[in-house]
């Protein structure tokens, strides 16, 4: 017998699962589909156990500086990883649990767990845990169900045990040499901290540079840093091949050979819509897999909405929540908010971080308008000096005309908070000179912002 709700949200996610209270809270009897893990990607195997590891790894990087602070310590820095795992695991518990008592506790919230299939328009079947399936109807459809990795094509890939982001979240030993496919934000972060613990760790690069998507002065100063720390960097590198290598696993380069002891693919990830039944609700996705969908988050099809990773409207978790806040705005509260405004920011979280919003220089170049830009090192920063930690630098650029922030980026101490001065002032729609004649407090990274914006020049 099928069970009618007024709304049904798949995956329990940043954007799903305050939708599915807020939904109920409105007096909407709510069904929630969970097919594994509670509180989606971010939770389980992304921001928050990687960051929990990026802190262990600061923490080891910090104690084996010690002495350049004149604070002495008594033997060689060592990292167990084991309870750096179990660290993260009380971590990720409470958040994981948390979510999950709250959805189950929240009146007018009912849990299934287990994998959910649409079989209409507006008709889902899940395929419980228990081994009994549910049948459910619903008014209205919220499809939250995230992403997964991309595993490359290499000959011989399924013949090893590679990792992932998430497998490589289990590990109870540090690698003794880590290979990691891959030259972006995951692969990135993951290089600095298992070097960090103590691994070697090669980073097999495709192209010429990492995070092509940037600018390559950004990506050139980020990579420096990871160097100097001893990572290794190998340009124009596609494995052909791979294959079992003892207790590890060989990587073939065209002739050559690299042999490592674990190898992590980092290579992109891929929207979790393949097995969703979209075709029986009338749903199609472009090539990559994303669910098309308008600027209040609306698919095709009436009474459908996409959110979070899915939807190709950003794939981070601050683009999810701010999707569940669009969606709930509109539809519960009488707004009509849209994401075709959002001003894109995000964050690299190697240490020192890299963060950026709006335009990059590229970007602005390629558009081909009037514009201001200005940058400035970290070295002139009061608060980098004292700590330590000068590398990196800051870049704004501004429409010479309306006198607009087109974009800015900061590769240096805590720039990814400094980053959301920026932020606020764009989305202001304010000048630049609202945060040029700001006075802000000594000694920060943002009290430099200023300064910065009084350097501007015209874009050559």
């Amino acid at each position: 017998m099928s069970q009618h709700f007024d709304a049904v949200v798949i995956g329990t996610g940043q954007g799903g699962s305050p939708l599915a209270v807020r939904l109920a809270q409105s007096g909407r009897r709510t069904a929630v589909i969970e097919r594994h893990l509670f509180g989606g990607t971010c939770v389980n195997v992304g921001c928050t156990p990687t960051k929990t590891y990026v802190a262990s790894a600061r923490a080891a990087h910090v104690a084996r500086h010690a002495a350049e602070y004149g604070v002495m310590l008594e033997g060689e820095v060592r990292v167990d990883m084991a309870r750096v795992k179990a660290r993260k695991e009380e971590v990720i518990g409470q958040s994981r649990n948390g979510i999950e008592k709250w959805l189950r506790t929240t009146p007018d919230v009912t849990v299934f767990t287990g994998h959910g299939r649409f079989t209409g328009p507006h008709s889902i079947r899940v395929e419980g845990h228990d081994g009994q399936p549910h049948d459910l109807q619903a008014d209205a459809v919220f499809i939250n169900t995230g992403t997964r990795p991309v595993i490359p094509r290499i000959d011989g890939i399924e013949r090893i045990p590679y990792l992932t982001n998430s497998t490589l979240l289990e590990l109870s030993e540090v690698p003794a040499h880590l290979v990691v496919v891959g030259a972006s934000y995951i692969a990135l972060e993951f290089a600095q901290m298992f070097r960090r613990f103590g691994s070697r760790v090669t980073v097999l690069v495709r192209g010429k540079r990492v995070l092509s998507r940037e600018d390559a002065d950004f990506a050139l100063s980020i990579q420096k840093v990871l160097a100097k720390e001893g990572v290794e960097f190998r340009f124009g590198a596609e494995p052909t091949r791979v294959e079992p290598a003892g207790a590890g696993v060989r990587i073939m380069l065209g002739d050559e050979a690299v042999d490592a002891s674990h190898l992590l693919c980092a290579t992109g990830r891929t929207p979790n819509t393949d097995d969703l039944g979209l075709d029986a609700a009338g749903i199609a996705v472009d090539q990559h897999g994303l669910i098309e969908v308008d600027g209040q988050l609306r698919t095709k099809v009436e009474g459908i909405w996409a959110i979070g990773d899915v939807n190709g409207r950003g794939a981070f978790t601050h683009t999810s929540y701010n999707d569940y806040e669009v969606v709930a705005a509109n539809l519960l509260d009488g707004a009509a908010r849209s994401v075709d405004g959002r001003i894109m920011t995000y964050a690299v979280f190697v240490d020192p971080p890299f963060a950026r919003v709006g335009m990059s220089e590229s970007e602005v170049r390629a558009d081909g308008r009037e514009a201001l830009i200005a940058t400035m090192p970290m070295a002139r920063v009061g608060r980098a000096r004292e700590r330590g930690e000068t590398d990196g630098f800051m870049k704004a650029l501004v429409d010479a005309k309306t006198k607009l922030i087109l974009g800015a980026a900061i590769h240096g101490i805590e720039g990814d908070e400094a980053i959301h001065t920026f932020v606020d002032i764009m989305n202001a729609g304010a000048p630049y000179t609202t945060l040029q004649q700001a006075m802000h407090v000594h000694p920060t990274v943002c009290e430099l912002v200023p300064t910065l914006l009084g350097m501007l020049k015209p874009l050559a």
